[in-house]
């Protein structure tokens, strides 16, 4: 067994344990590969999970092995780690909050190769800050992804609403709005859902609202149900637990429009080299209202019926 790693991280030095433990068998990356990628993430991914609790994905022997989703904070996690005790239907669950690089490279330690983040922060947990369309392809097809991406851009567009627009490294694209945190999260899936049905609506052979795959018949399924109290969606940034070990990777949104985009096109390997700048830094600075914009999706949901 080789012995424990010492990573300095911030103001902290966090210990990895068995850092040749190999999580990507095909690629040969190790737990000290995934603790050095999130330690050089770090002041990138950190501004988009700061305050908001995680679910941790952890992958013990690796991405061939037996997972599990990780929501309550395990015992023996450090007292420096910050918390977040939330209530749920029958109880509360205290959750990691990812606040600073030695978190980010201790759950590194902990396997949690995808940490998955709440769309609203622990102070007002009923109240997100952000909406997320899921755009989930029928195929392997990537041209249906950007085509949808593009036409719901052009929608937000026209309720005033900014989006940015992110790789998930597993199948499609996400969509995310800035939200003032004034609408609970009820409201933010109603506006959403009604959003999703107006595209779907517009491109009725290319698109989708529903649920269930038989219904969908080879449609883009415009996935909004992420946008609820304690659903999570995947952290930017983010390692995804698949061969080649792609990553959730903002973008600006010219980049839809490349043609060899794909959902997995960036990888552990190649994420550093993109992080001289942030696509969604201005995007995303201020939070906007749906009081507006849901006047403005009504005239046009009249308009087009």
């Amino acid at each position: 067994m080789s012995p424990a790693l010492e990573v300095p991280a911030g103001r902290r030095t966090v210990r990895i344990n068995r850092p040749d433990k190999v999580l990507f068998p095909g690629e040969g990356i190790t737990k000290a590969d995934l603790a050095e990628y999130y330690r050089t993430v770090a002041p990138r991914m950190l501004p988009k999970l700061r305050g908001r609790p995680l679910m941790m994905e952890r992958h013990p022997d690796g991405i061939d092995g037996p997972s599990f989703m990780h929501k309550d904070v395990p015992g023996h996690f450090p007292d420096w780690i910050h918390r977040a005790e939330l209530p749920k239907e029958d109880g509360t669950v205290t959750y990691v909050l990812c606040d600073d690089t030695a978190t980010l490279v201790y759950l590194a330690d902990q396997a949690c190769i995808t940490p998955h983040r709440w769309l609203s922060r622990a102070d007002r947990p009923d109240h997100p800050d952000q909406l997320v369309f899921d755009l989930d392809p029928p195929g392997d097809d990537f041209t249906p992804v950007r085509e949808a991406a593009r036409a719901l851009h052009h929608l937000l567009e026209e309720l005033k609403l900014p989006s940015a627009v992110m790789t998930t490294g597993s199948r499609g694209l996400h969509v995310v709005v800035p939200l003032d945190r004034r609408a609970p999260f009820d409201d933010v899936r109603d506006f959403a859902r009604d959003v999703a049905d107006l595209l779907a609506a517009r491109h009725p052979d290319a698109l989708t609202t529903a649920p269930r795959k038989q219904a969908r018949r080879g449609r883009l399924y415009l996935d909004v149900q992420r946008n609820a109290y304690g659903q999570t969606a995947v952290a930017p940034y983010a390692v995804r637990a698949r061969p080649g070990a792609p990553v959730a990777t903002p973008l600006a949104w010219p980049e839809v429009d490349e043609p060899d985009l794909d959902a997995r096109r960036w990888t552990m390997k190649t994420v550093p080299d993109r992080l001289d700048s942030d696509p969604w830094q201005d995007t995303l600075r201020r939070g906007r209202s749906l009081a507006p914009a849901r006047r403005r999706l009504a005239a046009l949901t009249d308009g087009d019926g």
